[in-house]
C-alpha cells in the first residue's frame, strides 16, 4: 500500500486533528479511539476515490512527530496503482497535506502568541491544532449547499446518506467508510431525497464547476483572496458566507479573515473583551486580525472552536 509521508513545519498533533473532527458537524466522524485518522473522499481529479489512513509518530525533543498516510486510490472500479515518486503519488499527496493543513509552514505561528495574549491561550488550550479543511472546494461548496437554511445536524444526515448512496465505499484499516459522491456521479443524480430541487440543481451545478476546473484549491490560493472570492460568489447557492467557507476551509487558505462569518465576529468580541457593538463591526475586527497574518484563518478557526466548546461544555 502506497504511503505518503510529511515532516510538519512547525507544530501539529493529529490527536488535535481527531478531537476536531469530532467536533465538527460536516465530518460525522465517528471512528475507533486508535490514534489512527480514518479518511474517504473524492480525489481532486473528480474521478477517483482516496481512502487514507494516517498516524503520526511520537514527538522528538520539541520537533512534532512524522505523519504518514497509508492510501489506496480507486478509479472506475479498481484500485489504481500511485507509485512514490509518480505525478499520481504526488496528487494524493498534497491533497491529504492541504486536508490536514500540513501544506503550511507553521514555523511563525507560535510567535503570534509573543505579542497577543488571547492567540497564546489559544495555543495553549489547543496545541499543535491547525484547521482540518474540508476534503476538497468542491466537498465544501456542496456542503455550503446542503446546509443553507437547515440545521447541521439535518444537513450532516444528508450529505451520509449521499455518500452511504451515491459514493464508493472503501476499506480503511479495518472499518468500511464512503466517500462523498465524485464530481462526475453527482452532476448526474435527480431527485436527493432531503433536498428541494433547486438545491439538487445547485449541487449538480458544483459537480460542473468542480469538473471545469472552477475549484480548483491552488487556483483559487494562488490569487488574491477578493478575487477568489468574486468567483465563487458567481456559482449557485454561494454566497458570501459560503465563499468564504469554500476558501478557507475548502481550498485551506491560512490567511483570511471571515469578514462575513458573524460566529467568528461574536467569538472575537468577546475573548478581546470589546464592547457590545463590536460583533456588528468587521472591519474593526478585520485590524485586530491583521496582527494575526499570515495564519489569519487558523486563529479565526480556533477561536470558533473555543467557542463551541464553551457552548457545548467540551472547553
Amino acid at each position: 500500500m502506497p504511503i505518503a509521508s510529511f515532516a510538519p513545519e512547525g507544530p501539529f498533533s493529529l490527536a488535535s486533528s481527531i478531537g476536531f473532527l469530532e467536533g465538527f458537524t460536516p465530518a460525522s466522524y465517528d471512528r475507533p479511539a486508535d490514534g489512527v485518522l480514518r479518511l474517504a473522499f473524492p480525489a481532486d481529479d473528480g474521478r477517483g476515490v482516496i481512502g487514507c489512513a494516517v498516524a503520526q509518530e511520537e514527538a522528538v525533543g520539541t520537533s512534532p512527530g512524522t505523519v504518514s498516510a497509508r492510501f489506496t486510490l480507486h478509479r472506475d472500479g479498481r484500485t489504481v496503482r500511485a507509485a512514490e515518486g509518480t505525478a499520481t503519488h504526488a496528487a494524493v499527496r498534497d491533497q491529504i497535506a492541504r486536508i490536514l493543513s500540513l501544506d503550511v509552514d507553521a514555523t511563525g505561528f507560535p510567535a503570534l502568541a509573543a505579542t497577543d495574549p488571547v492567540v497564546a491561550g489559544l495555543q495553549a488550550d489547543y496545541p499543535g491544532m491547525r484547521p482540518v479543511c474540508f476534503h476538497s472546494p468542491y466537498e465544501a461548496a456542496a456542503w455550503a449547499v446542503i446546509g443553507h437554511r437547515v440545521r447541521r445536524s439535518q444537513a450532516a444526515a444528508v450529505k451520509a446518506r449521499l455518500a452511504r448512496d451515491h459514493g464508493q465505499a472503501v476499506d480503511v484499516a479495518g472499518q468500511r467508510l464512503y466517500a462523498f459522491p465524485t464530481p462526475e456521479v453527482l452532476r448526474g443524480l435527480g431527485h436527493v431525497d432531503g433536498l428541494t430541487g433547486t438545491k439538487t440543481e445547485r449541487l449538480r451545478a458544483i459537480a460542473e464547476a468542480a469538473l471545469d476546473g472552477r475549484l480548483d484549491a491552488a487556483a483559487l490560493r494562488a490569487q488574491p483572496a477578493e478575487f477568489a472570492l468574486t468567483d465563487l460568489r458567481e456559482l449557485p447557492g454561494i454566497g458570501p458566507f459560503s465563499a468564504e467557507l469554500v476558501l478557507i476551509r475548502g481550498a485551506g487558505h491560512p490567511d483570511v479573515f471571515p469578514a462575513a462569518e458573524p460566529r467568528v465576529h461574536q467569538a472575537v468580541a468577546a475573548e478581546y473583551g470589546l464592547d457590545a457593538d463590536a460583533a456588528d463591526d468587521p472591519a474593526r475586527l478585520a485590524r485586530i486580525a491583521d496582527a494575526w497574518r499570515p495564519y489569519r484563518s487558523w486563529v479565526a478557526t480556533l477561536l470558533r472552536v473555543r467557542a463551541q466548546d464553551r457552548a457545548t461544555g467540551r472547553g
